[in-house]
């Protein structure tokens, strides 16, 4: 299963000792018996792989880079015209920055602006023109998790399945009360009549999405790719290779169906087989990828997209990216798309710099009065330290060790099985997806390139014990005496449950698990006899951060309005904010009753905003 959020590097008890542990130097007089699988590439720093995908990271710097033939993207915003000359100047700036050799990617002439990329002399002398008002970077924004699409015009869906099974509620839908309003029995049947966002459009601005996952396909009516400029809104690179699933997540959170289950791993019996369901499976969604394979986009892709969304008749724009300066630009065209209430509702994350913010540090757009702003809670209801809050913070949703959608096939686990046995283990980060069959050999700690007595480079399936060194490095030993694949033993019981190690980096590693404290003994009486491991690929995954939190509130937005199709964006909101549960976690300082900036409102609740529906 992949989570998001990684744990130990070292193949050390994290919890058992307080002491510094002796660490075990390879001998360097040691050489490989295979030199051909020696594991190619090295560790990266520590700390920078751990924080990659972490909810407790920063956002990253905003300063924007050159392509390659030196421009950056800009926006430019052009002095004010009106009346019958205004046509005609839009053609006439078009044809100006034409003649100066810019790449425009949109002209907005209502506002008197473009989006240009421009080298710094192009810039210069741009900045010259009387009629330029001012320059500024095209600002950075970050995600805080085949066949052409439907058209927009389809009918919209109502749920692809009626009919599942209520292992499929996890955990989060069951927090914001979803289940509970569309399968009141919770005979794992939608309930006829009840509000689950039938004939409501969700836009999801975003990284794109896995368009023929099983759970989504049904829901998707429409989608736009902002960064390549194509109808196609899949997450993937220009050589198709998957980006991080951002989108997917988010995807599977508003709208996974029901009974219409992907791969699931096995080695977690508290997953339903069934897959999982979202919190309005009604809803359609609509597709705006504005955030390229790394997770990263432009203020003017935002822009572009949640225009488009509103032109494609979406109530609801869900977006769990940010970034943590304001654009004045970007504030106009989400007040304008709010129409003091009258438009489109705007849903975004609050930001995962929690635990490094000041009292006035924001992310945008969630803090424009405009947007309704989303931070996270845990499973027990207490404030995760990562989550941003503010006075401008209006609800908070589950946003802890979510777990949704992913694209298909690319949430790696284990299959190990020995004597004709299925053993539980969890697989390590940065593994390729292989199988592998071969005798079982004992390399103990694995802490020198003799350790495997027996070993051949014909390949075997190596166990080595946890502790003394890195994980990286009892793979690297291993490895290099003929392994084609490992199984580490845990020494700590303390992590058995989570088993969340990790190989740091990329590198041409074999298949690698770890097996709980309780499977040791069984694996160890294989000695000498073949196993099996395999790595294969899920279609779910855990994520954490106020990303995972946004797509509950847009859900339960969704059902809310489809419970009273007449409500204005406005009413929608005000209704989501009166009927949140009040939170309080006592480590928090700040946190008292009623609104406050660790909550805001609080939960969101699905069933009582339903009732509080009912008033308006």
């Amino acid at each position: 299963m992949r989570r998001l959020v990684l744990l130990g590097l070292m193949g050390l008890s994290t919890t058992a000792c307080t002491e510094e542990p002796i660490v075990v130097e390879p001998n360097v007089t040691e050489q490989p018996l295979c030199p051909e699988l020696v594991v190619q590439g090295g560790l990266e720093d520590v700390t920078s792989a751990m924080a990659v995908g972490t909810a407790a990271s920063a956002l990253r710097g905003d300063t924007p880079a050159s392509d390659a033939n030196g421009r950056q993207r800009v926006l430019v915003r052009f002095r004010k015209q009106t009346g019958v000359r205004a046509a005609a100047m839009s053609r006439q700036r078009e044809q100006k920055v034409q003649r100066l050799g810019a790449s425009m990617k949109y002209h907005w002439p209502s506002m008197d602006l473009m989006a240009l990329s421009l080298t710094p002399e192009e810039q210069a002398q741009l900045a010259q023109d009387p009629d330029v008002a001012s320059i500024k970077p095209d600002r950075v924004v970050h995600a805080l998790g085949t066949s052409p699409l439907l058209p927009v015009s389809s009918l919209l869906a109502a749920p692809g399945t009626t009919t599942g099974n209520p292992s499929e509620y996890t955990w989060a839908v069951k927090m914001v009360q979803a289940n509970a309003l569309w399968d009141f029995n919770n005979d794992g049947v939608l309930d006829p009549g009840a509000p689950n966002g039938s004939g409501i459009k969700v836009c999801i601005v975003d990284s794109g999405i896995d368009k023929n996952h099983p759970e989504l396909a049904a829901a998707i009516v429409g989608g736009k790719d902002f960064v390549d400029d194509d109808e196609d809104p899949e997450d993937k690179d220009a050589n198709g290779k998957w980006g991080g699933g951002h989108g997917t997540h988010v995807a599977g959170t508003i709208a996974a169906q029901l009974g219409s289950a992907g791969n699931v791993n096995p080695n977690d019996d508290t997953l339903s087989p069934q897959g999982m369901v979202g919190v309005a499976p009604g809803a359609s969604l609509l597709i705006a990828r504005v955030l390229d394979e790394r997770g990263d986009g432009r203020t003017s892709d935002v822009i572009a997209a949640v225009k488009w969304c509103k032109e494609q008749g979406a109530k609801i724009a869900s977006l769990s990216l940010g970034s943590p300066n304001p654009d004045e630009d970007e504030q106009a065209v989400f007040a304008a798309l709010w129409d003091e209430g009258r438009g489109m509702l705007s849903v975004a994350a609050s930001g995962n710099a929690g635990e490094t913010a000041t009292p006035d540090s924001k992310v945008y757009p969630a803090a424009y009065p405009s947007v309704l702003a989303v931070g996270a809670v845990t499973s027990t209801e207490k404030h995760p330290k990562f989550s941003q809050g503010g006075d401008h913070l209006s609800l908070v949703a589950p946003g802890q060790s979510v777990y949704s959608t992913y694209p298909g096939g690319q949430s790696p686990y284990a299959e190990l099985t020995a004597g004709g046995k299925f053993y539980t283990s969890s697989v390590l980060d940065f593994v390729p997806f292989e199988t592998h069959e071969g005798t079982l050999i004992d390399c103990g700690l694995g802490n020198s390139m003799r350790s495997c007595p027996g070993a051949t480079c014909e390949g075997f399936v190596a166990y080595v014990d946890r502790g003394d060194i890195k994980f990286a490095d009892k793979v690297k030993n291993v490895r290099s005496q003929g392994a084609r694949a490992v199984i580490i033993g845990n020494n700590d019981p303390a992590d058995d449950e989570a088993l969340a190690f990790t190989l740091g980096s990329r590198a041409s590693w074999p298949p690698v698990t770890s097996i709980p404290t309780t499977a040791v003994p069984f694996i160890r009486a294989q000695f000498g006899q073949t196993v099996r491991l395999g790595v294969k690929g899920s279609d779910y995954a855990y994520s954490t951060g106020t990303s995972m939190a946004t797509p509950h509130v847009s859900g339960v937005a969704a059902l809310v309005w489809s419970s009273r199709p007449s409500l204005t964006a406005g009413q929608v909101r005000d209704i989501l904010e009166k009927s949140a549960r009040d939170l309080v976690d006592s480590g928090e300082p700040t946190s008292v009753e009623g609104k406050d900036p660790i909550f805001g409102y609080g939960l969101v609740q699905a069933q009582k905003a339903v009732e509080e529906a009912k008033k308006y």
